[in-house]
């Protein structure tokens, strides 16, 4: 009996290491989803039930206030434009919260989005006025990509796949702002600032992964 006992205990012991990697720690992807609800919020507020403040939140070129910077990130200019970014952002979004957890989630999406709208700043004419999530977008694409990249050929041929993909159709979702009607529409500045914002946004998405790389991991010391 001891003896089968024992036996059975190895053949335990065999099966649950199988089994690391589920009872590991196993990220939860919440990030994208509060990232994704807070988009839609404010654009029901701006678009649905016109709250005057959140036009507060758009970003001004000509006098711009510090946080616009990052406010006009999640907000957009009609559904169309809305619900393109939201796909992009949910897939993207997700397969970096997989990768880098809450956190670097929502610092990948502020900094992207601000560094685009930043970029914008210093290159359009001061009566722009910029807002949308395609410099986020192009950010978190950027990023998903370069922290998955590898020389397997599988992963390649998907970079390259999406990557076709997201910039033809990011580009369309960009020209639904260029639509915009009312004082916000200022002659086809929202089609050159998502030109920009998309561009500038996927290179800070890269620089910001280089820099990381660069940190040290105290962890595999």
């Amino acid at each position: 009996m001891h003896l089968c006992s024992a036996g059975n205990s190895d053949m335990m012991s065999q099966l649950e290491l199988g089994k690391p990697e589920e009872k590991g720690p196993k990220k939860r992807v919440n990030g994208i989803f509060w990232i994704l609800l807070l988009n839609i919020g404010i654009y029901v507020a701006d678009h649905l039930f016109k709250i005057r403040g959140i036009k507060a939140l758009y970003f001004y070129h000509a006098r711009p206030a510090w946080y616009e910077f990052i406010t006009s990130a999640f907000c957009h200019a009609n559904w169309n434009h809305l619900s393109s970014n939201l796909f992009f952002l949910y897939i993207f979004g997700k397969l970096v919260e997989e990768e880098e957890g809450n956190f670097g989630l929502w610092l990948s999406y502020i900094v992207t989005g601000a560094g685009a709208n930043l970029v914008s700043w210093l290159v359009l004419p001061r009566n722009s006025v910029s807002i949308g999530a395609s410099g986020a977008v192009f950010g978190l694409f950027a990023i998903s990509v370069l922290v998955k990249m590898s020389w397997d050929w599988r992963k390649m041929l998907e970079v390259l796949i999406l990557g076709q993909f997201v910039i033809e159709k990011v580009m369309q979702a960009a020209q639904a702002s260029v639509g915009m009607s009312g004082p916000f529409a200022i002659g086809n500045y929202f089609q050159n600032i998502n030109h920009i914002a998309h561009l500038s946004g996927a290179l800070i998405g890269a620089a910001l992964i280089l820099l990381v790389s660069r940190i040290p991991n105290k962890s595999s010391d």
